[in-house]
């Protein structure tokens, strides 16, 4: 029986290629910081702040003027509570009796509307309108500087730092208000020793619902009752966190939403008559319960203002005002008193200065309030004009002029009310005019500071792709002139990395000397396109030359070259198609549709390749006793070869029911399938997907050990062979015992929630440990065939069969002999124990894909851990549709007889790209924030984190699932596949 002989390449050459492996990834890794430099821009924290003596203070109007010790304003609110109802929408507060059957989330906070509805001036709902980016950190910071947040902050959403900037609670600390906290322990990074008290709870974990706001209301209450406070903060964070695990429309959403209705009237219970109540959602939430991105579900929140004494006029509007949550900022401030802080943006609310008195001592309440609020951001913009260059000089001019106009005017109109000018409607007009001036004034700088803030960089951003893209050329061609030539890395990596390194140094020294700053990633970008292009050239120049002598001839190396680089014409198909996706990504249009146009990319591939089969006339060929390597398939295999492309075909579409929807498709429903089994209400259709579930896992792992013993594998008593037996079907069962924990309802086992706590961290710990066990096992001993020592005495294996001519009868005779020789190689090898020797394996071609397969495997059970229960049968398809092209590629390359098995074609590694993206789709995900799968972080992890990189590496891991399995595994599967299917 022939035999595979494992030799161990040179160790300087195994170190040689890592380096080139790793120069690759510094090159691309360059490649995307630069491009990511332009395109998540950040803007300039100013560090300025204000202070009472700053000369804003309104003037006096006609006896109204600034007390002494006050601050810019007379202190109108002695104290006020905020509440923070995480992802309140306006749709939760808003109230209809008209509708007969409301969604779940729908009137449930019907005190809201009874307050509003009974006492008009005392009460009023707004939408409370966020800005991007809607994640909580960022609301947290929008609504305590007035400022506007840019996209690359949402990454500090998990790893909060402290609030350098101007914000309401150090004016109120540093002028000697008590603020008091209670909830999200995100406002702990963010504003460290701010607190006079505070109470915090741990608020990461979204499946959790009730730990923080139960640990509120053990305080609430005793604390509004103490009064030893100026400011209460109150940050619930129940209603979001069911959103994220159950959605809006579920049952717990109704329960959580009512907890929070009788919260509030309690709350107004406890109030003084002097203290003001604002209750509002820092942002809001879509169909599925997400939140993070611009969509008008997102930065549609609710803000409800309370108090006791009357705050507004008789007249309630029939449609509720919008307000920008950036406007909540200076008007908390000048209400309690204390200077707005100097990066705000935002604008006063007009309603809640206008005074007890007449319409005109009203407009003047409002026109002090806006006068202060205009001076201080142009004072802002000012300032931030002088340290940055990224707002328009022409915008800057038009806003200043608008400021003078409008200051000019109320100066003029405060001289003639000061000479005795009457109270009459015209002077009422005059004044709402010239407030109408300082809102378009204070609008126009928001919108001039939210465009300015949201530009990019486009010089880096192109260069960027220009360097992602030469690192890309730059593989392709290393990888062809390592099949072509005598490839030496030591030659193509010693001149790039002495370039790359030269480069950075004179770059660095160059910015160290002119006291610019050290830009690593304007250093690291130049020295990855130095060393590109010496690559580039140092290839080039040693290209083999074109003999132009008669007789000459080139090379054998260079001869091979040349036919591969002729060949190269059959790689126009799958290289063109993956060109037109690259270049598809600029456009909008393409990336929102890329979950339907991956599919069907994948398809047209896949059916164009067994179509130039059909036309090279190697499909469907008669019957032949034998054909030739490369010549074509007989009728049989063409018919299973049509048969894989149908099945590629119905997995392809199958694999579109696990869709997630974007908020730029209209009409789009999301795939029911993305919600987990514990968001279900009928207790047999949760029954009957969980079996489903519990299936598809179940013929995953039989289907992957039948795979394995079905070409040889798994006939030893190795540690791995051991471990696919037991721990494979163990693997199994902890992952469908922790789907049946999960998907439970959250008070139906009762006594039981502490062992249930057990389970939801015991079940995805122990699965993380098994399964990083067998990887380091398939690390160790990979082999999973019987193994003899090829230093034993060679002697006959069999003895010949002396009988009558019968294939049966040989195989009856030859197979006992040759189990009976491997069971006293193997006794022979335990004997002798642990000695340094040349393994022959028996199990030809599967001996390099099994060890492969287990470690697939292994991954996906991993990674399906990380996944709502339902997301079983995606993966279920994945692995079919790997199969399948696995299947096909290696029918492709069994016709090209001269084709070489560990060479991957082009059109495999486009197919992988494919397919990668296709159930990067297929698995419930976008490229959008709110579609990320925060969840994951906390499976195994109920009482959160205390690091940010395990969370980030498992919401990762969730999140590239597809690329993980398709690029890390299947695609090196491919050769060794290829070489035994």
């Amino acid at each position: 029986m022939p035999a595979l002989t494992f030799s161990h390449p040179c160790r300087m050459q195994r170190w040689l290629v890592l380096l080139f492996l790793a120069w690759a990834c510094f090159l691309f890794f360059s490649g995307i910081a630069l491009f990511t430099s332009g395109f998540l821009l950040m803007r300039i924290e100013l560090t300025n702040r204000s202070s009472c003596s700053d000369p804003l203070a309104a003037p006096a109007w006609a006896g109204q003027g600034v007390a002494p010790g006050a601050c810019w304003m007379p202190q109108r609110v002695p104290k006020a509570v905020l509440l923070i109802i995480d992802a309140l929408t306006f749709e939760f507060a808003r109230f209809d009796p008209a509708k007969a059957r409301p969604r779940p989330y729908e009137n449930k906070l019907g005190f809201l509307h009874q307050l509003a509805g009974s006492q008009p001036r005392h009460a009023r709902l707004y939408r409370f309108r966020a800005d991007p980016p809607t994640t909580t950190m960022q609301r947290i910071k929008g609504i305590t500087t007035g400022s506007l947040p840019t996209f690359i902050d949402v990454g500090s959403n998990f790893a909060s730092y402290a609030i350098e900037e101007d914000n309401l609670l150090g004016q109120l600390v540093e002028n000697g208000r008590r603020v008091v906290f209670m909830g999200d322990d995100t406002w702990d990074g963010l504003f460290p020793q701010k607190f006079f008290r505070s109470y915090f709870f741990p608020s990461f974990n979204v499946k959790d619902l009730h730990t923080v706001d139960d640990g509120i209301l053990q305080h609430l209450y005793a604390t509004v009752d103490g009064g030893e406070w100026d400011l209460l903060i109150a940050h619930f964070l129940g209603v979001d966190h069911c959103g994220h695990k159950h959605g809006p429309d579920h049952p717990e959403m109704a329960k959580k939403l009512t907890q929070m209705n009788e919260m509030l009237r309690s709350l107004v219970d406890h109030l003084a008559n002097d203290t003001l109540l604002l209750v509002a959602g820092d942002h809001g939430m879509t169909e599925t319960g997400d939140h993070g991105g611009d969509s008008e579900k997102e930065v549609n929140a609710a803000l409800f203002v309370y108090s006791k004494t009357p705050l507004f006029g008789a007249h309630l509007p029939e449609e509720p005002e919008t307000i920008p949550q950036v406007n909540l900022v200076p008007t908390l401030a000048l209400l309690l008193g204390v200077p707005i802080p100097y990066s705000n943006i935002g604008e006063v609310m007009a309603e809640l200065f206008s005074g007890d008195g007449g319409a005109a001592s009203a407009a003047l309440s409002q026109l002090s309030a806006y006068r202060i609020n205009a001076r201080q951001v142009d004072r802002f913009l000012h300032s931030y004009s002088l340290a940055a260059q990224d707002l328009p000089a022409e915008r800057l001019r038009h806003l200043r002029e608008l400021f003078s106009a409008a200051l000019e005017e109320h100066d003029r109109l405060l001289a003639q009310v000061r000479e005795g000018l009457p109270a009459s409607p015209e002077l009422e007009a005059r004044l709402g005019r010239l407030v109408g001036r300082f809102q378009h004034y204070l609008r126009e700088a928001r919108a001039v500071c939210m465009e300015s803030w949201a530009r990019f960089h486009p010089l880096r951003m192109v260069a960027g792709c220009a360097l992602i893209a030469a690192s890309c050329l730059l593989c392709c061609v290393a990888s062809e002139l390592a099949a072509a030539l005598d490839f030496s890395y030591r030659s193509r990596l010693l001149y790039p990395l002495l370039w790359g390194l030269a480069v950075a140094a004179v770059l660095g020294l160059a910015r160290l000397l002119t006291r610019e700053g050290l830009d690593l990633i304007l250093v690291g970008s130049w020295s990855a396109a130095a060393s590109q292009l010496a690559f580039f050239w140092h290839s080039w120049g040693r290209r083999p030359r074109r003999a132009h002598l008669a007789g000459v001839q080139p090379p054998v190396a260079s001869a091979g070259l040349w036919q591969r680089l002729r060949a190269w014409q059959g790689l126009v198909l799958p290289m063109g198609i993956l060109f037109i996706r690259c270049c598809a990504m600029f456009s909008d249009s393409f990336v929102v549709a890329e979950a339907r146009v991956a599919p069907f990319l994948l398809a047209s591939l896949a059916i164009l390749l067994v179509g130039r089969l059909h036309w090279h006339g190697r499909l469907a060929a008669p019957e032949a006793p034998k054909q030739p390597p490369g010549s074509a398939f007989s009728q049989k295999e063409s018919w299973q070869l049509l048969g894989l492309l149908a099945l590629l075909l119905a997995c392809l579409r199958l694999s579109g029911l696990f869709h997630q929807c974007r908020e730029e498709i209209p009409h789009c429903q999301p795939s029911p399938f993305l919600a987990p089994l514990s968001s279900l209400q009928s207790t047999q259709a949760k029954n009957l997907f969980y079996l489903l579930c519990v299936a598809s896992l179940a013929g995953l792992v039989y289907a992957v050990r039948r795979w394995l013993r079905h070409y040889g594998n798994l006939n030893s008593a190795g540690p791995l062979v051991l471990f696919v037996r037991w721990a494979f079907p163990l693997l199994a069962v902890w992952i469908a015992c922790y789907w049946a924990v999960t998907s439970g309802a959250e008070d139906a086992l009762g006594k039981l929630q502490e062992l249930v706590q057990v389970a939801l961290v015991g079940f995805p710990r122990a699965v993380y440990g098994l399964a990083s066990l067998g990887l380091l096992l398939a690390l160790w001993r990979p082999m999973t065939v019987f193994v003899k020592d090829s230093r034993e005495s060679v002697g006959p294996i069999v003895t010949p069969y002396q009988g009558a001519p019968s294939a049966h009868a040989e195989l009856q005779h030859v197979i006992p002999q040759i189990y009976r020789r491997m069971q006293e190689s193997l006794k022979t090898q335990l004997d002798r124990g642990h000695r340094r020797a040349t393994v022959a394996a028996y199990g030809l071609g599967s001996v390099y894909s099994a060890a492969l397969v287990i470690v697939l495997t292994l991954l996906g059970l991993l990674l399906l851990s990380l996944h709502s229960e339902r997301m079983s049968l995606a993966f279920l398809l994945l692995f079919l549709e790997g199969f399948v092209l696995l299947r096909l590629h290696a029918w492709l390359v069994s016709l090209a007889g001269d084709a070489e098995p560990f060479v991957v074609p082009w059109y495999a590694v486009t197919a992988w790209v494919f397919a990668a993206t296709q159930f990067f789709y297929s698995t419930g995900h976008q490229p959008i924030f709110p579609a990320i799968h925060w969840h994951a972080a906390f499976v195994g992890f109920q009482e959160g984190h205390s690091t940010q990189l395990l969370p980030a590496v498992l919401v990762g891991a969730n999140t590239f699932a597809s690329h993980i399995l398709f690029a890390g595994s299947w695609l090196p599967s491919a050769p060794a596949l290829a070489l035994h299917l």
